[in-house]
């Protein structure tokens, strides 16, 4: 004989274990310390000046 579930606890299992997920994947994705942010503006900036120097000047669109 089949085991009797009550759907209204069911449910909130689901719903617990999508919102633990979720809480997993916003810490991998948000969890980054205030130096590994900084660093990463940083590096960001570099290659936006590299870039941004590497451009030539197109005098036939002007």
């Amino acid at each position: 004989m089949a085991d009797i579930i009550s759907f209204r606890k069911a449910k909130k299992s689901a719903n617990r274990k999508a919102h633990d997920q979720q809480a997993v994947e916003n810490r991998v994705r948000f969890g980054r310390t205030k130096i590994q942010k900084e660093n990463d503006r940083r590096i960001e900036e570099r290659r936006t000046a590299l870039l941004d120097g590497a451009k030539r000047d197109n005098p036939d669109t002007e």
